[in-house]
């Protein structure tokens, strides 16, 4: 039995399955592009429902990624068309207008008092009223 010869399959130099391995490897780079360009989509589509106003992100779930499609510049397609349409449909996802929220930028330089040079005399003789009855 010491002497007997094993059979063992043949293989060729380059592994023998080479074609099975490359039809392998193209499945999963394909899995893997879709993995990430859905991931790509959804992560656009959550910045366009923050700027949209969206206050539940979760209302992202609603919305029909099939559909949805990435420019060359991988940013999402009519992005604000589909909130628009999510808005119109579905109000409640979204914040309604805050009136605590002003819409006005601030002033770029403080709010300073005139000084006397620049008042007229009926401003100078009020502020000077105000000033001196604030006096003990």
């Amino acid at each position: 039995m010491d002497n007997e010869p094993i059979d063992m399959p043949a293989t060729s130099v380059d592994g023998g399955n080479s074609g099975e391995q490359s039809q392998a490897d193209s499945t999963e780079i394909t899995r893997l592009r879709g993995d990430f360009q859905s991931r790509l989509v959804v992560a656009n589509l959550r910045t366009e429902a923050v700027r949209a106003g969206m206050v539940d992100l979760d209302g992202l779930k609603l919305i029909d990624l099939s559909s949805v499609r990435l420019g060359d510049d991988d940013k999402v397609i009519g992005g604000r068309k589909i909130m628009d349409d999510l808005r119109r449909s579905k109000p409640w996802l979204f914040a309604g207008v805050s009136s605590s929220n002003p819409t006005m930028a601030p002033a770029s330089q403080p709010v300073r008092p005139k000084t006397a040079l620049e008042m007229s005399d009926e401003e100078y003789t009020a502020a000077r009223a105000a000033v001196t009855r604030r006096r003990f």
